[in-house]
């Protein structure tokens, strides 16, 4: 069969980049290759699922069609292209060209228009055309052989769309009817108008009626109202919409099937360009394992556009990253391979005492662990490795026997706990983790490369193989290589023969020591060398003892928990089934939909996905809620089934064989923020908004009875930060005054004293201070309060008004990081806004209200961060027993022995408040108890 697939280029682009606006891919030299790596991504997955035999790419020109000639206002109002996404473009056609597919354009005619001429062309001569686009408007095309093919999305499968599908989706009888609906309906986004109140419903239902625009206007007498009068006023409109919508089918573009045959990629075209994009995973689908993204490494990254042309950077892009320097350096690839190394094997006694003598001569040592997996709760050490010197490595392997292993990392005690010598590592909690297990303490300065990438652009990656390629232009040893892929096949470091660890381990240690020569200038140059050493650095120790520690579990009130959820489960679904007079599987958002929509018609406007099926996620059900108490018992149904099965059910399965406790991993380097995040399990998740919710709680429980869980929690921190750097005198005589800050609030926006405020005017104060800090409009605050946009407008003025220190800040915070590309903690801690300055609103946008939150949010973590750190080093220096077992947002929580609870209480409130020094007060709400629900 000749199979044809007809790419509608520019909106699959468009719609690739905006499906990562909020979570952007950018290179380490900044380029954002969000929209040609869901490009590359769509491509290859239709290549691989439906094996085209022909293909083509086809986009619009810039010369004007028919279309802007007829009607002056046609696409008119469009925003202009996102700037990264126009310095996107010539990558896109780049791998466009490398994989060997043609690009079809044509003047004067629209993509939609070639598209359509082509595939009714390929339609005689035997084809079977798919036209891949996400634009509703190509339903007018299908016939018997032509269908539209929508890409997967958001975890949505693929679609595909003959004339079935189209007449039912459409509620119509001819496809040709399509084009009369987008007449009627009109398209706010090609500025095509339609008729004035005729939406996506009603130009259905005419249709379904009268067949045509042409049959509605000569019957508009027989219309009502307000929509006879539009009709009659509107016809001619009508009737320029309709040409409008058609796609034309007799482009002057040849149909030749010799160019569209699909060939193989060429790997010396897309090699370098994958290289230059940093595209590792892209470049290993298409060329397999063998791939590198140093095999053909650019000498820069210097952008062209579709001409050939060197394009100027933005003037504020250096400051919004920072370029690997050695990219331009070292244009020639680097492996193991091919540059010079030393890489030795300690395995005896005397190489060993060597080895450990020599360390205990430097000021700083490199040192990495090899192991049977990655929970270091739970892992075994297979060897060690050191470096000191760049090119230079050694390996010390471990044997499974636990007493052989004690005795060859005693000889290496005196090194890894000397306080003078620093210690160098990735992700270096990892390693002092494991080990810890072996009653090794390590000791002295830290420097964690990852966490240093992390403070120089939190928002790329930050594993070892991508810093080594991007910093040292080197690609090291693939684990893959030792162990295997991913997978039930995969190996571990104890199966690899010693002579095949030592290169893999002792290059660990190597690259690690030679990004941290590149990274420490780089912190001193951001201004971030103060946050690496004095925070982030030596959180690792705290962080470290936290995980070893764990938290103990109450399996009893789990297990009699978990009886009690399925219970109410089973009790909301029989309600369910009771009250709808039917038994549906409540678990399937089909079946619900065509429950709640087509037999209850709780909504005659309910939306569809793009599958066909109605909408049932939770904001479509909560806006339902007040029209029926079924909803609401679907709503607890969900809620209930989420948290058995995510947490009550979840927790046990987590508990450490060896411990009995639950021991989570705290990740330093995910969010932008400088937020800490949990997961296995992912404590900041654990619900606390409901009675339910928080009943999870009570499972955490002390260690024993003569300990006590205290939980120490800061209040409203984030609007105190807010009040002490925007400096707003009102906010700080609230707080100095120890004045509940909603109220205080509400007195100034309503323009009553505090106790004329009452519930609704506290929660509607309260709304808004939450919401300002995240950039929250009118529009929003009408949202989450139930309130006319009108009443939630007036109600920000005033805020404003009375908060101008606030407007303030939020002005100069926003100028401040146009101008700089970046925006600042308290310590210092940045944040970079490439898109701070973008041309499109709603990607402008999503940068403001980061500029806004992310100092305050980010002072709130650094802030906690410092207390972490101080309140361990005080529990060592007095010798205490206590422990700090959990940090969750802005909450630690401590297990602690009875007769230290009044000294731990003093160490804890007196750290967090001082932690950073401020002008408004920091409040701590201490509690305490024998689980965490009573604690808190």
């Amino acid at each position: 069969m000749k199979k044809l697939f007809l790419l509608d280029g520019m909106a699959l682009i468009y719609r690739a980049h905006f499906a990562l606006s909020k979570n952007p891919r950018f290179t380490s030299t900044g380029i954002n290759t969000s929209a040609v790596m869901g490009f590359a991504n769509t491509l290859m997955e239709v290549l691989k699922k439906e094996n085209p035999t022909h293909i083509a790419v086809v986009f619009d020109t810039d010369a004007p069609t028919e279309r802007h000639i007829d009607f002056e206002a046609y696409k008119a109002h469009r925003q202009a292209m996102p700037e990264d996404l126009s310095a996107a473009l010539p990558y896109i056609f780049k791998l466009i060209e490398g994989f060997k597919i043609p690009v079809i354009t044509k003047d004067g005619f629209e993509a939609d228009d070639i598209i359509g001429t082509l595939a009714k062309e390929a339609e005689k001569q035997g084809f079977t055309v798919f036209c891949m686009t996400p634009d509703k408007d190509f339903a007018q095309l299908v016939s018997e052989n032509i269908f539209i093919y929508k890409p997967a999305r958001m975890g949505n499968e693929m679609e595909i769309m003959g004339v079935p599908e189209v007449l039912a989706k459409w509620e119509i009888e001819n496809v040709l009817q399509v084009i009369d609906i987008l007449g009627l309906w009109g398209d706010a986004v090609d500025n095509i108008p339609g008729i004035p109140g005729i939406g996506e419903k009603t130009a259905k239902l005419l249709i379904k009626q009268y067949g045509s625009i042409e049959r509605i206007i000569e019957n508009a007498h027989e219309l009502k109202g307000k929509q006879r009068e539009n009709v009659e006023t509107y016809a001619q409109q009508a009737m320029v919409s309709k040409k409008l919508a058609t796609i034309i089918l007799n482009v002057p573009v040849e149909f030749d099937e010799s160019t569209l045959i699909l060939e193989e990629p060429s790997r010396e075209l897309l090699e370098p360009l994958f290289a230059e994009l940093e595209f590792r995973t892209i470049g290993k689908r298409v060329f397999g394992d063998g791939f590198s993204v140093n095999d053909s490494k650019s000498n820069g990254s210097q952008q062209i556009d579709l001409f050939g042309n060197a394009v100027n950077e933005p003037e504020n892009r250096s400051k919004t990253f920072v370029a690997p320097p050695s990219l331009f350096e070292q244009p020639q690839a680097k492996t193991i391979e091919n540059t010079p190394h030393d890489y030795k094997l300690a395995d005896t006694p005397e190489l060993r005492k060597n080895l450990a003598d020599l360390l205990m001569q430097q000021e700083s040592i490199s040192f990495d662990t090899e192991t049977t997996g990655t929970d270091a709760n739970l892992a075994e050490l297979v060897g060690l490795s050191f470096s000191i010197k760049p090119g230079e490595g050694y390996y010390i392997p471990v044997p499974a026997d636990r007493d052989g292993a004690l005795l060859i990392l005693e000889e290496f005690r005196g090194v890894l706990e000397h306080e003078k010598i620093a210690k160098i590592g990735q992700n270096i909690k990892y390693d002092m983790l494991i080990l810890k297990w072996y009653g090794i303490s390590v000791k002295g300065i830290l420097f964690d490369t990852m966490l240093a990438h992390y403070l120089i652009d939190p928002d790329t990656r930050h594993n070892m193989d991508v810093l080594s390629e991007n910093y040292l232009n080197y690609s090291p040893i693939s684990i893959t290589a030792l162990i295997g892929a991913k997978g039930k096949g995969q190996g571990n470091m104890r199966d690899v023969p010693v002579e095949k660890v030592i290169d893999y381990a002792a290059e660990d240690a190597d690259v690690t020591l030679q990004l941290a020569n590149v990274f420490r200038p780089m912190l001193k140059d951001l201004n971030a060398e103060k946050l690496a050493m004095d925070v982030e650095n030596p959180l690792i120790y705290v962080l470290a003892d936290i995980e070893k520690e764990g938290v103990r579990i109450d399996m009893d009130t789990l297990v009699a928990y978990s009886k009690e959820l399925e219970l109410d489960i089973r009790k909301f679904e029989q309600n369910v089934y009771d009250k709808c007079g039917i038994k549906f599987n409540l678990a399937s958002p089909k079946q619900l939909g065509e429950v709640l929509f087509d037999k209850l018609q709780l909504d005659p406007k309910a939306k569809k996905t793009k599958t066909g099926q109605y909408q049932t996620g939770e904001d479509v059900l909560l806006a339902l809620a007040h029209k029926s108490d079924i909803v609401q018992d679907i709503l607890d149904f969900r809620q209930l089934q989420k948290l058995k099965s995510t947490y009550v059910d979840a927790l046990p399965l987590l508990v450490n064989p060896k411990t009995g406790r639950v021991h989570t991993s705290y990740n330093q380097a995910v969010a932008a923020t400088g937020r800490l995040s949990s997961n296995n399990p992912n404590l900041q998740n654990i619900p606390i908004r409901t009675a339910r919710g928080r009943e999870v709680r009570k499972a955490f429980i002390a260690r024993d009875e003569n300990h006590i869980l205290l939980s120490a929690d800061y209040s409203q921190i984030e609007l105190r930060i807010i009040a002490d750097i925007s400096k707003e005198e009102n906010m700080l005589d609230a707080f100095n005054k120890g004045i509940d800050i909603h109220t205080a609030t509400a007195a100034k926006v309503y323009g009553i004293t505090i106790e004329e405020v009452d519930s609704t005017q506290r929660r509607n104060a309260k709304a808004v201070n939450f919401g300002i800090i995240y950039g929250q409009s009118a529009f929003g605050l009408s949202q989450n309060l139930g309130i006319p946009r009108k009443e939630a407008a007036e109600i920000i003025e005033q805020y404003f008004a009375q908060y101008p220190g606030i407007k303030r800040y939020m002005t100069d915070t926003m100028n401040f990081a146009r101008e700089n590309g970046f925006v600042e903690t308290i310590l210092g801690r940045r944040r970079y806004l490439r898109d701070i300055n973008s041309a499109n609103q709603t990607v402008r946008g999503f940068a403001e209200r980061n500029a806004i939150n992310a100092p305050i949010q980010g002072s709130a973590a650094d802030m906690i961060k410092v207390a972490m750190i101080n309140i361990h080093k005080d529990i060592q220096d007095q010798n205490l027993q206590s422990k700090m077992t959990m940090q969750v947002h802005d909450e630690l929580v401590f297990d602690v022995l009875r007769s230290e609870v009044d000294a731990m209480k003093k160490i804890i409130a007196h750290r967090m408040k001082t932690a950073i020094p401020t002008t408004v007060p920091i409040e701590v709400e201490i509690g305490e108890g024998d689980n965490w629900l009573a604690a808190h």
